[in-house]
């Protein structure tokens, strides 16, 4: 019997320690990666280089364009199987003196891109819901041959209806405010703890859009 306590003891530290270590070579394979595209040319970045709203059928709609190139180690993470994820969110605001700024509006998109290797495709998922994981219900799905193709979908983002026209008033102070993100929360743990040391990862931009009272009549 006491033998057989010593082997139940030494398995289960055999596993414990087995566990251990095999997550502490997978911090350090994801650092090192991660850290490797420091040799590389820092290419990755991204620009807003349009933000318009107009009126449509009684209803407010924004349109934006994003210059948007992931570089070398990025599209590397795609190829080896990493998903990214990104995030547009785009919110009207009303200024308020006496207390926090009223949202009147809101919409968001979210953006799952991944390659599949054995198609050599790239699948693009979009949703107005948050997609986590393998969790892709609700998306829409489009498949593309090159990966310009798919990031050109995830530039262009147009006729977003953000608010009735109804609810916005020409006098009051009112503005868009617009955020494009690489969301990083949705990499495995090693991959966030290691990305931010990379600027690479670090794509993000945001700008403020005023409506002027003409624009709202």
């Amino acid at each position: 019997m006491h033998w057989v306590n010593t082997m139940g003891f030494i398995t289960h530290c055999l596993k414990r320690n087995g566990l251990e270590l095999l997550r502490s070579l997978v911090r350090l394979l994801c650092v090192g990666w991660l850290s490797a595209g420091g040799a590389w040319a820092q290419n990755a970045s991204i620009e807003l280089t349009e933000l318009k709203a107009m009126r449509d059928n009684g209803s407010l709609l924004l349109n934006a364009q994003l210059s948007l190139e992931l570089g070398p180690l990025l599209e590397d993470a795609l190829v080896k199987g990493l998903p990214l994820h990104f995030v547009a969110e785009a919110e009207v605001l009303r200024d308020r003196w006496y207390w926090t700024d009223a949202k009147l509006g809101m919409v968001q998109r979210y953006y799952r891109l991944a390659f599949q290797p054995l198609t050599r495709r790239w699948r693009l998922n979009v949703s107005s819901e948050p997609i986590s994981g393998t969790g892709q219900a609700g998306s829409l799905s489009q498949n593309f041959e090159t990966l310009s193709e798919a990031l050109g979908v995830v530039r262009r983002q147009s006729g977003w209806k953000l608010i009735d026209m109804q609810h916005l008033s020409p006098d009051a102070r009112q503005r868009i405010r617009y955020s494009f993100r690489l969301d990083v929360s949705q990499l495995p743990r090693p991959f966030q703890i290691a990305s931010g040391a990379q600027t690479d990862w670090n794509l993000q931009v945001s700008k403020t859009l005023r409506l002027t009272p003409e624009s709202v009549r």
